[in-house]
């Protein structure tokens, strides 16, 4: 059995509170703390059917909003605000889920804000990070200049890209994550683009990369817990 709660999360005196969902298999085996994209908060289709498929694999996640999308404004936060709400959003799974193994990651920016959080050791509970869609650059300006902090990212780390994702080609993003070891694992979904969306004439559903984004989710998760890495 599964549950859902809505609560607030405590960021700072300046920024104030913002919204969080956890959802929760009644025999959660790790939880993975989950922020949205530049462009959606927590209520997206996106992230919810991404929680959804992985409390079915027995994963709790903890989704929540930025500031900015909390306030219903559409630009992002400076960056030092969102790292502020990773911290804020990690700590309160600790808090819900004592002794359950963390995770942390995102869509896009979200998982970039985290990686930027957790360099140099700053998640010091998270045990490996997840990127759905991981943006290594802005569409059509291709380098690898937002990888420079991954090298300083003390946990393993799973990257989740389509071969059509314009923010991440994957040209620059396989050689990326050679460097960073065999604790890195990056998984090709054939077909998608930077919001895992599919054209018609592949065949394939969001419903069924969905449900191939959580299956190796959930996989690579049990596989870090255990040190054995992804299959």
């Amino acid at each position: 059995m599964t549950s859902a709660r809505d609560f607030r999360i405590a960021v700072g005196e300046r920024v104030g509170h913002v919204s969080a969902c956890l959802v929760n298999p009644a025999d959660a085996k790790a939880v993975l703390v989950l922020a949205h994209g530049a462009g959606a908060g927590m209520r997206h289709r996106f992230m919810e059917g991404v929680a959804g498929r992985l409390a079915e694999r027995r994963i709790a996640t903890l989704r929540y909003q930025f500031p900015y999308t909390e306030a219903g404004r559409r630009r992002p936060d400076p960056p030092g605000v969102l790292r502020a709400t990773v911290r804020s959003a990690v700590s309160a799974a600790e808090g819900v889920l004592p002794g359950v193994p963390l995770f942390a990651g995102g869509k896009s920016m979200g998982g970039r804000m985290t990686s930027q959080t957790a360099s140099g050791a700053g998640l010091p509970s998270v045990r490996g990070l997840v990127f759905f869609g991981f943006p290594l650059h802005p569409a059509g300006r291709p380098s690898i200049e937002r990888a420079e902090h991954l090298s300083g990212v003390p946990v393993p780390m799973l990257f989740l890209q389509g071969t059509r994702d314009s923010l991440s080609e994957l040209e620059l993003l396989r050689p990326v994550c050679r460097s960073l070891g065999s604790s890195v694992h990056l998984h090709v979904i054939e077909g998608a683009d930077h919001s895992f969306h599919m054209l018609k004439r592949s065949g394939r559903t969001e419903d069924d990369v969905l449900d191939e984004l959580t299956e190796v989710t959930a996989m690579w998760l049990g596989g870090a817990q255990s040190g054995s890495g992804p299959d």
